[in-house]
């Protein structure tokens, strides 16, 4: 097994999900995979978090070891060679507050980051629930996301729209040749807590675009909070483009 890229904690995940027509995100799937669908319905999510404890090879980089992130992602799949299915996340978007961050993220995957100016209010335990804010200015406009719980996180139910949320340990990123970069993400499953009342604030639109502003300016289909845990992030292996057998 390769030495991990990157180590942190992601902490105070807030998750809010979108049902998203799949003509909208085909023209983004990576080569290689497909969508993946949760009880047939494709859905985006818009999640904020916390870096915490950040290492790159194991160095704690000054200035950079904790910071927000917020990400626009969907879900695809992949039938890898072994035989396995590898359940993945594709981001449409993802912000953090450091430009050296979003520099290096670019260059050694082709993630779409882009640095902005972010905030965040938690006061979150796992036995006691608590409120989660992330907030961050674009193009002199502001955003924020909110949500508040109580009592203890519960474990994630088998075949769930939480576990199908939380549970992909991979990634996929479209290359600038148009190659895909598979990359494998480890954490333990996260305890969640459902939210019937999460926010979003801003002008979606200009920032992500009409199509995607319009799923974002609805209340979410769902919302979760999860305390986090540390994340291992390996690196990344272009797929081998498909022999044709013709």
């Amino acid at each position: 097994m390769s030495r991990p890229f990157l180590t942190a904690r992601w902490e105070s995940l807030l998750l809010l999900n979108y049902d998203c027509p799949p003509e909208l995100l085909e023209p983004l799937v990576p080569a290689g995979t497909t969508l993946d669908r949760w009880q047939g319905r494709t859905l985006v999510s818009l999640v904020g978090f916390r870096f915490a404890d950040t290492r790159v090879r194991g160095i704690p980089i000054p200035y950079h070891r904790t910071f927000e992130e917020v990400n626009l992602r969907f879900y695809v799949r992949r039938s890898a060679p072994d035989g396995n299915v590898r359940r993945a996340v594709v981001f449409i978007r993802e912000l953090v507050p450091r430009w050296a961050i979003a520099t290096v993220a670019r260059l050694v995957y082709n993630e779409p980051y882009l640095a902005v100016p972010m905030e965040h209010q938690v006061s979150l335990t796992s036995s006691t629930g608590g409120a989660v804010r992330y907030a961050w200015r674009h193009a002199g406009i502001s955003y924020s996301m909110s949500a508040s719980v109580a009592g203890p996180a519960q474990p994630l139910a088998r075949g769930s729209e939480a576990e199908f949320i939380t549970e992909h340990y991979w990634g996929y990123t479209r290359q600038r040749d148009g190659t895909t970069l598979e990359y494998r993400v480890d954490h333990p499953p996260w305890a969640v807590w459902e939210i019937p009342d999460a926010t979003l604030h801003g002008r979606t639109d200009w920032l992500y675009g009409p199509e995607f502003g319009r799923l974002l300016a609805r209340p979410p289909a769902s919302a979760f909070l999860a305390v986090g845990s540390e994340v291992s992030v390996y690196p990344g292996q272009r797929l081998q483009p498909e022999v044709s057998s013709s």
